[in-house]
């Protein structure tokens, strides 16, 4: 055998085993979520686990919510929560400090934008509907059915009502 066909063999061997040293290695690394202060390594949470609660008191009466992740009051802080109303539960107008991302888990969300509640401006968002209503958009809601929606974002959440006599948490 010439030289160069040995360095050639020798630079192939070299490759060769390099490139299976490789693939153990990637066999190795197990692939998972990266913990931080914020979000725990993992979270799963079945329909049945979610620990329903009182709901803000700047809600009105009869809805419960869960925090699912984070916490909505922190300012900066990612969070995720649910809410569930019963059948006829309504929202009047309102609009919020920070961009409201909601999705509708079950039953039916008949959401209206503007400063005066009219229902000819409800539109139907049936379960799996998702919504997006920037923050400062004045809007207002009714539900048809048992209904749950989830909400995220960055905190702090909150409502304020177009009308102040409308807000729930001043009527005690």
């Amino acid at each position: 055998m010439k030289r160069y066909q040995v360095c050639i063999f020798v630079l192939a061997l070299l490759a060769l085993v390099s490139l299976s040293l490789a693939q153990v290695n990637i066999a190795e690394q197990k692939p998972g979520p990266v913990a931080t202060d914020t979000h725990p390594s993992h979270l799963m949470i079945r329909p049945d686990d979610v620990k329903w609660g009182p709901a803000s008191p700047k809600l009105p009466p009869g809805a419960q919510s869960a925090v699912l992740e984070g916490d909505p009051s922190k300012p900066g802080a990612p969070y995720t929560l649910r809410v569930k109303v019963p059948d006829g539960y309504s929202v009047p107008p309102h609009w919020h400090p920070m961009d409201e991302k909601l999705t509708v888990i079950q039953g039916m969300m008949r959401l209206g934008m503007g400063e005066k509640f009219d229902s000819a401006k409800l539109r139907d968002l049936p379960a799996g509907s998702y919504a997006l209503l920037p923050k400062g958009q004045p809007h207002f809601n009714r539900y048809q059915g048992e209904t749950i929606i989830q909400l995220h974002g960055i905190g702090p959440y909150d409502i304020t009502y177009m009308n102040p006599a409308d807000d729930p948490s001043r009527k005690k």
